[in-house]
């Protein structure tokens, strides 16, 4: 099919053509342009119970701690970074994967941040959440800080949302079910979830990849915070026991239940 050249054009075509122009450049340096997005994709899950880098993740000393078996594992997700330059071609082929999620950055990272400056905020957002961890435990076996001393070595993934699992493991490593047997039962269970010094347990962001993360390394069982249950049961691979929490008391309870064939809730 032949189309008329420009000088045979009518003169609402012509009018037509030339405010298309600017359309069409607009549109052409959008698919090309950084957008305020990052893309993340599922990270490493790291065993609180075991070793990290040859050390162990929780050490204690002014108590006697018990050997475990089973592992207590924290997730994590791998995002581009805050100056990665994330085009709409990356958003566009990512967008229906369920292996990533487009997220806004501000969501991932503190606006305004260099990549320096995010490294230390993460670390410092790790190390509070650490902080609350050991308090919440101490408080919930009615240990006092003054005689146990606990030292959590996992600062090069930042952010708070291990808080849960640190938790966790502090209980098992001091008190496992309280009966003599393991917290986990000897399963591995996986979780997610920040901690509050009172041991409540709030939401994080990634929760659809951590549980893929989790499926990925072993994980039969898998903690959330009670409201991002739904996030958490569209991705979770079959056979895996989605557990919803509020609280470090509810989480115990529910895995010393898992153990003993009590009644757990359920997502």
């Amino acid at each position: 099919m032949r189309f008329p050249p420009p000088s045979a054009w009518s003169p609402r075509a012509r009018i037509s053509a030339v405010c298309a122009l600017p359309v069409l450049a607009l549109l052409g340096t959008a698919a090309f342009a950084p957008l305020p997005f990052s893309i993340a994709r599922p990270g490493s899950t790291v065993n609180v119970l075991g070793d990290h880098q040859g050390k162990p993740v929780i050490s204690v000393s002014g108590a006697e701690t018990r050997r475990t078996s089973g592992q207590l594992r924290m997730s994590s997700i791998i995002a581009t970074g805050p100056r990665a330059d994330v085009g709409l071609a990356d958003v566009a082929s990512d967008w229906f994967r369920t292996d990533r999620a487009v997220m806004p950055r501000d969501s991932v990272f503190p606006p305004g941040k260099s990549d320096k400056e995010t490294e230390e905020h993460n670390i410092a957002e790790m190390t509070k959440s650490q902080d609350s961890a050991t308090r919440a435990a101490l408080a919930y076996l009615h240990r006092s800080p003054k005689d146990v001393k606990v030292t959590l070595r996992l600062a090069d993934i930042g952010g708070p949302s291990a808080g849960l699992m640190f938790a966790l493991g502090i209980v098992d490593k001091l008190d496992g079910d309280g009966r003599g047997g393991d917290l986990t039962g000897g399963r591995t269970i996986g979780g997610t979830g920040t901690i509050e010094p009172d041991g409540t347990v709030g939401p994080v962001g990634g929760v659809p990849l951590k549980v893929q993360a989790e499926g990925r390394d072993g994980a039969a069982v898998f903690l959330v915070p009670k409201a991002q249950c739904e996030e958490a049961k569209g991705e979770a691979p079959e056979g895996m026991r989605l557990i919803p929490v509020v609280g470090l008391r509810d989480a115990v309870a529910s895995l010393k239940a898992l153990s003993s064939g009590g009644r757990v809730p359920a997502c």
